[in-house]
């Protein structure tokens, strides 16, 4: 991967986001794969649907939020896990063409494609015989 990529998260805390703001963060899983045409980023959101997903790209960061809410049929009486929202963010590196990445959600996994800028990608320089 190169130095300035997706691998270098923001936030390096355990697995609850610690932010300034009163309300607590789920820090999801993620996995990040490069090839020569970019990155892929796979987050896993159980619970999360499109419409509660916000992901954005500001100042070379990536942020990754999801509201998440679950109704039960009645009163708890006992959990061994938490409902509340995700949020991940990560250091875009500069070969990354933002205007290109694509999301996909299906059954709570994120994918997120993020192509390279065609100046990043390696290419073939052709050489030519000077007679």
């Amino acid at each position: 991967m190169t130095t300035n990529s997706l691998s270098h998260d923001i936030n390096q805390h355990g697995s609850k986001e610690e932010t300034r703001a009163p309300e607590r963060f789920l820090r999801p899983a993620v996995s990040i794969v490069e090839d020569e045409s970019g990155l892929l980023l796979t987050a896993d959101l159980p619970g999360a649907n499109k419409d509660a997903l916000d992901i954005n790209v500001d100042k070379g960061i990536l942020t990754i939020k999801a509201e998440v809410s679950r109704q039960l049929p009645g009163r708890p009486i006992y959990s061994e896990f938490e409902w509340a929202p995700y949020f991940r963010q990560f250091q875009m590196p500069d070969v990354i063409d933002q205007a290109k990445v694509r999301a996909e959600l299906n059954n709570g996994v994120l994918t997120l494609h993020l192509p390279k800028a065609e100046a990043a990608k390696p290419r073939k320089i052709e050489v030519q015989v000077v007679s």
